[in-house]
């Protein structure tokens, strides 16, 4: 890292050996959900993390791998292989490899008689991989360091009681995961144009658009409040950053219903969204997995399919139907009558500014960042990006993120309330037990 670096593309420039990349590294990351690998030996998955192309399957006895995207012989795509026998067969010349990437059948060749450590060189690089949460969860960094996965409150729970998905984001990662940390956008860019006393708790009380920001850091990475103004009282959203990429976002006031989302780089242009929702007390309600089907909040609306990137690799991904081809079905009678964006959901919304913003010559989803100006109600997004710089120089310097080793910090929610106290310390107070890991609180 230099001094003359940008620091907005430092964080953004996320392959191997970049000071971003890095610390992503130090994580468990996302890679996919549990359901999208719904059976033993079914089909592979292609995806791409951190610039690394990759295949996840599950093998014969519900193991699943994460493993090079191509066949060391010849350099095949393994996505075509056969999932068979407890290992991915490619089918160009017949090499096996099992979930721990070793070789374990080279059938073109005659055995010679050093047969096996031609298998172990002809071993592909694999990473650790744990199912948790309705997730495939994928540690890309170094073995000795591998942490514990973050101690977040749903991914514990029985399937039953959480929903993750996931979606295509084309932007860096950071441009995505900073809307989840400005809370005066929800003031507009998701408000409707006459908000009635039946509109949604989250319009009806978040009018007022200039909201006051404090903003405290944890172990994890950052707690902050939103305090609005409303009807002499004062509307409280309390959201939580956690490092490198993870929100706990409130819903609406006193809502039983949690939820939250993660970004995970699929290189330094474009991000997998992962969206969570969980009912810590039971079951989920079917009204609450029919929005999820639906598309209304997170994911998008979206269809399974793939996309090529712009290095030619292809993905599997969940694909929104609004998009940046169709000026994500932007409708100008209904932002002339209804809604501010005339734009329906809002991860369509997030995504049409997000996606669209004023690029770097030559590098689609890079924003300059030298031309903004920023405010007061930034303060988290300004949090955001000098806590993430300071990570960065103290590992680059040796110094790991405490954050890793603390996975127990991580049980901690979003809240949204009214309330008649000003002063951000009291209301933490007053509402502690959603501010203290949950772990330590919960019967």
């Amino acid at each position: 890292m230099t001094q003359h670096e940008d620091p907005y593309r430092i964080l953004t420039a996320v392959g191997p050996g970049t000071p971003m990349g890095n610390l992503f590294r130090r994580f468990w990351l996302p890679a996919l959900t549990s359901d999208e690998l719904p059976a033993p030996d079914c089909a592979p998955v292609r995806i791409r993390i951190l610039c690394e192309d990759l295949i996840a399957f599950r093998d014969t006895q519900g193991r699943v791998g994460i493993v090079d995207a191509y066949c060391p012989h010849r350099r095949a795509p393994l996505y075509f292989g056969r999932n068979e026998e407890c290992g991915l067969r490619c089918v160009y010349h017949g090499w096996k490899f099992d979930v721990n990437g070793e070789c374990v059948d080279i059938p073109n060749i005659v055995p010679p008689d050093n047969f096996i450590a031609l298998k172990q060189k002809a071993s592909i690089k694999s990473y650790p991989v744990q199912e948790s949460g309705g997730l495939v969860w994928v540690y890309m960094g170094p073995k000795e360091r591998q942490p514990a996965l973050p101690g977040m409150e749903w991914v514990s729970l029985p399937d039953e009681q959480v929903k993750c998905s996931r979606w295509l984001h084309r932007s860096n990662w950071l441009q995505a995961a900073e809307g989840e940390i400005d809370t005066s956008h929800i003031s507009f860019l998701h408000s409707r144009v006459n908000v009635t006393k039946n509109s949604p708790d989250w319009q009806r009380l978040a009018q007022d658009g200039a909201p006051q920001i404090t903003v405290r850091e944890t172990d994890y990475g950052f707690v902050y409040g939103s305090r609005r103004n409303y009807e002499g009282q004062y509307f409280w959203r309390v959201t939580q950053w956690m490092l490198p990429m993870w929100s706990a976002v409130p819903r609406s006031i006193n809502d039983p219903i949690l939820a939250g989302r993660a970004w995970v780089p699929i290189d330094d242009y474009t991000t997998t969204g992962f969206g969570y929702v969980y009912s810590p007390d039971g079951p989920l309600p079917p009204e609450t997995l029919a929005e999820v089907a639906a598309g209304e909040r997170f994911p998008p609306r979206s269809d399974k399919g793939t996309f090529r990137l712009p290095h030619g690799y292809v993905i599997d991904t969940y694909l929104p139907q609004a998009n940046i081809e169709n000026d994500f079905l932007i409708d100008r009678d209904l932002q002339r009558t209804t809604s501010f964006t005339g734009i329906l959901g809002v991860n369509e919304q997030d995504r049409a500014l997000q996606e669209s913003m004023l690029s770097v010559a030559g590098h689609a989803g890079i924003v300059d960042r030298s031309e903004e100006r920023l405010v007061k109600s930034d303060l988290p997004i300004m949090a955001a990006r000098r806590m993430l710089m300071r990570l960065v120089k103290e590992l680059d310097q040796g110094v790991e993120p405490a954050a890793v080793a603390n996975a127990d910090s991580y049980g901690v929610r979003g809240i949204a309330k009214l309330s008649p106290i000003a002063d951000f310390d009291e209301f933490m107070q007053q509402h502690a037990d959603y501010m203290t890991p949950l772990s330590t609180t919960a019967t």
